[in-house]
């Protein structure tokens, strides 16, 4: 059977579209534990009593299933601390542990000169996506599917149906980049294409051979 040509390139954002600021030229790190880490530090707290703290609500929010005012006012009566003083030291947080993976966002900016529709699919919570995902650098992207928004996170597979959708395209149309195997898996049992991000040099070089270009 004729597989058709890639239309359009979704991305990643944590591990990829912006990398821990010790990944070695991408390969995955521990920078969302960093996190964490300097969060229980700042609150002069071990990191069992950090996640008892934060509790399921962190999760919740990923997946938009508690608002961005209640699980910020839970964690901050946890930790007994203020709301603003939660969300200055996560932001402090995401600013000291990512960096922003400026050659791939110019590699997805030449996609989309080229033709190629740009896109974002990831799994955040409210902070992350206000540190991690700039307006300034993702107003290109269409869709842009954040898991907080949206109420579902990766691998559900009711994610993927949902961007073959909002893209109005066949599957084989598509091109999924993620670094996380789990989150390629379903993907790919949905026809999608997929490339596991490992460093910019080998995702050009997969993107060269599946683009043809």
């Amino acid at each position: 059977m004729k597989q058709n040509k890639i239309k359009a390139i979704i991305f990643d954002v944590g591990g990829v579209l912006s990398l821990g600021k010790y990944q070695k030229h991408g390969v995955d790190g521990h920078h969302l534990m960093g996190i964490h880490h300097f969060m229980a530090d700042s609150f002069k707290i071990d990191i069992d009593t950090w996640f008892d703290a934060i509790d399921s609500v962190y999760a919740k929010s990923i997946e938009g299933k508690v608002s961005r005012k209640k699980a910020l006012s839970i964690m901050a009566v946890n930790l007994n601390t203020s709301v603003k003083k939660l969300k200055e030291l996560f932001l402090k947080a995401y600013k000291k542990h990512f960096i922003k993976n400026k050659e791939l966002y110019k590699i997805a900016y030449k996609l989309k000169r080229k033709g190629y529709r740009i896109g974002i699919l990831s799994d955040q919570w409210y902070l992350s996506k206000d540190a991690l995902i700039k307006k300034k650098d993702t107003h290109r992207f269409n869709p842009v599917l954040i898991s907080c928004d949206i109420g579902l996170r990766k691998p559900n597979p009711k994610l993927y149906s949902l961007l073959i959708k909002r893209l109005k395209l066949k599957p084989d149309e598509i091109l999924f980049i993620d670094n996380r195997e789990w989150n390629l898996k379903p993907a790919r049992r949905l026809g999608i294409k997929t490339i596991l991000f490992k460093d910019n040099k080998q995702v050009v070089r997969d993107m060269g051979k599946i683009l043809e270009i």
